[in-house]
């Protein structure tokens, strides 16, 4: 592994103890304006000295984030359809290698839909991206996203979608929490991030963090579950907390509950 792909991905994956706090606010690319997201720029600033890195776009990197932010980016570069659509696994690469080189970029993040209609373009644009990409020494993180058809998330799914992202060569691979989930990190050969999926409440995101985590988890993307609570900041550093700090899911929400009656 080239020196500029291992110095990128040590941004991301801290190196003290290979785990990651990414802070997900790419759900604009295809839902628009989220709840709670409608000013990203509120968000970014809110939140971007608890995060280890920040996924987002380029049109909100560009209008919403201080050019002297020091927090890694990692870009979504995938994208072409709507929530409205029929179908939101028939994405294109909607964002250059040389563009995110140019917006300083340290990952690039895109989604493949295994098994849903357009599976074959997505996972022959991840090849494409991973042979473009580390010309330059840029990481790739794979998305295994779910479509309509795809509902049950379980390990023999998600094994099959992460072992086919290492198998393309991505860097790095962003998944669902399931039962069984060691299933998934030991027949992995890269670092597996998890999502923190629709909003669910606190102690409920804090216990799937645990889990995560426990089983084998380099960290967590988590967008709604931090920037849709209530208490957005106090929610983050429970996350951390955990990922970094090695505390229970009983012992972070406990001083999260504490945080919030300060």
């Amino acid at each position: 592994m080239d020196w500029g792909l291992k110095n990128r991905i040590s941004r991301i994956i801290k190196p003290h103890d290979n785990k990651t706090v990414m802070l997900a606010i790419d759900h604009g690319y295809f839902l628009g304006p989220t709840e709670k997201l409608e000013n990203p720029r509120k968000t970014v600033q809110q939140l971007e000295k608890f995060c280890d890195s920040i996924m987002l776009t380029r049109g909100i990197l560009r209008t919403s984030v201080n050019a002297k932010f020091i927090t890694p980016i990692v870009l979504r570069i995938s994208g072409g359809s709507s929530i409205i659509s029929n179908d939101l696994s028939n994405e294109k690469i909607t964002t250059s290698i040389k563009e995110s080189i140019r917006l300083n970029a340290s990952a690039v993040a895109m989604s493949i839909f295994v098994g849903a209609k357009y599976e074959h373009n997505s996972l022959i644009n991840l090849g494409n991206i991973v042979n473009e990409a580390e010309e330059y020494g840029m990481p790739v993180l794979a998305v295994t996203a779910v479509g309509k058809e795809l509902e049950k998330r379980d390990a023999r799914y998600l094994s099959l979608s992460c072992r086919i992202a290492a198998e393309f060569g991505a860097h790095i691979v962003k998944t669902y929490y399931c039962d069984n989930f060691e299933k998934v990190v030991n027949s992995c050969s890269i670092p597996i991030i998890i999502a923190g999926g629709p909003k669910i409440n606190e102690q409920k995101a804090l216990q799937l963090t645990y889990d995560a985590i426990n089983a084998g988890a380099s960290g967590v993307d988590m967008g709604r579950n931090i920037w849709q609570s209530d208490h957005p900041i106090e929610m983050i550093k429970a996350v951390r907390s955990i990922v970094h700090g090695n505390k229970s899911a009983n012992e972070a929400y406990k001083n999260f509950k504490l945080a919030i009656q300060d």
